[in-house]
């Protein structure tokens, strides 16, 4: 079939949907994106000296409206991984049942649980699968983090809409406040961080997150609300206590205000020239 040409008055424009429909290749329907969906926002990851510290703020969005203040966004996939989600909350959400349902189908069949490579294929898998759900505005952007038992290690994934499976060495965030967050984490990480250094720097960076973007929650001490936290080590997958979150946030603002509450020292009162 010969390449199909259009005069200037006659150009189908960007769409490649209605260039199918124009040369009758395909009785394709545009897409529109769909208005008024609750989205999930900032979460990271970060390796430290026994594994990886995975973290979450709790804000939901629609649109310009906070939708719920509460949302959980880590969560276990088994006993040595857990999974932070960003993008659409409805699929997301029951993206990470299904991804904890098939690791432990797996391990009920096999007898063992699933290598963290495959673990991180098979959600590399159902993000390729939800592809055209995410093409209408459902997008669904995990992180996915684990111990490696064979190589005694924390290792982290993330991801893209497409599917795509991409190994971070150190740190990972991703969400409308990724930006910010990894910005922050960039300049506060360094090699075998212990696991308060490591927490405190996650909390640094959702709160400079939320300093910056609309979309992310930052730390609510009236309402008592503070960003979800967990650690995976070779013990496993453990949430971190929200009294200890508490506390540490209450160190940081303690810090920041110190901080910027410092003043110039006083020099010379200013004096207005005079004629002699």
């Amino acid at each position: 079939m010969a390449f199909p040409f259009f005069p200037p008055d006659n150009d189908p424009g960007p769409s490649f949907a209605a260039l199918l429909q124009r040369t009758g290749l395909a009785s394709v329907a545009p897409t529109e994106k769909l208005e008024g969906v609750t989205h999930g926002t900032t979460v990271l990851a970060i390796r430290y000296a026994d594994g990886v510290v995975m973290a979450g703020d709790r804000r939901a969005t629609s649109g310009n409206l906070i939708s719920h203040r509460t949302m959980e966004k880590v969560y276990p996939a088994d006993r040595h991984s857990g999974v932070a989600i960003a993008g659409a909350a409805g699929p997301a959400m029951e993206m990470v049942k299904l991804f904890q349902l098939q690791l432990e189908h797996y391990e009920k069949v096999e007898g063992t649980e699933l290598s963290l490579e495959g673990k991180a294929n098979q959600l590399s898998q159902m993000v390729r699968s939800h592809l055209p759900a995410a093409m209408q505005g459902l997008a669904v952007v995990p992180l996915f983090a684990g111990y490696d038992l064979r190589r005694h290690a924390g290792r982290l994934f993330q991801y893209d809409v497409t599917g795509g499976r991409y190994e971070e060495a150190d740190f990972a965030a991703t969400g409308s406040g990724s930006l910010h967050a990894g910005t922050v984490v960039k300049i506060g990480y360094r090699q075998g961080l212990h696991r308060e250094e490591t927490l405190d720097l996650a909390i640094q960076a959702l709160f400079q997150a939320a300093d910056e973007d609309s979309a992310t929650g930052g730390p609510d001490l009236v309402r008592g609300i503070y960003p979800t936290m967990a650690t995976i080590t070779g013990h496993g997958f453990e949430h971190v206590e929200e009294s200890e979150i508490a506390e540490r946030f209450r160190g940081l603002l303690d810090r920041l205000a110190t901080t910027e509450g410092v003043t110039a020292p006083a020099g010379p009162a200013p004096t207005m020239g005079t004629d002699s």
